[in-house]
């Protein structure tokens, strides 16, 4: 089932690369951008990731808590995080709980072959737990703009 505009957020509790544990029912009350990306310190997941960054202050004035998602495992996160100063969590999911339950566990094709990924997907949450928008075409060099 693919998730739309004014659903309910599917809830998940994981602890964080930092070993903090992001339970999406305790962030009520803040906006969420949630964004599911397909691999740590690729080029087009290092340029979202150090955009979101970079305008972390805007973001978190704007209301919102900024959380990624991919398949990496913590330890790979953490390596990611370090390099690049990120200032906010990256979840790990290798089995594929969330990104299930986003559905952005998919079937993708590269040159000719079928495998399964992660297709970059953001989802804004509002205070409530509903999503309030879903952004499907990133443009991960000036993803920011594309949260409001």
């Amino acid at each position: 089932m693919k998730l739309k505009v004014g659903d309910l957020a599917p809830l998940f509790k994981v602890e964080d690369s930092d070993n903090q544990l992001i339970d999406l029912s305790q962030l009520r009350g803040s906006k969420v951008v949630l964004y599911f990306y397909p691999k740590d310190d690729t080029p087009g997941c290092t340029a979202q990731a150090c955009n979101l960054n970079e305008n972390l202050d805007y973001l978190q004035a704007n209301g919102f808590i900024v959380i990624g998602v991919s398949a990496d495992s913590n330890k790979a996160h953490e390596k990611f995080k370090k390099k690049y100063n990120l200032n906010f969590s990256l979840l790990s999911d290798p089995n594929q709980e969330i990104l299930n339950a986003y559905g952005v566990w998919v079937e993708k094709s590269m040159y000719g072959k079928s495998y399964m990924g992660i297709a970059r997907t953001t989802f804004l949450i509002d205070e409530k737990g509903f999503i309030f928008n879903i952004i499907e075409k990133v443009d991960t060099k000036n993803h920011t703009s594309q949260i409001h």
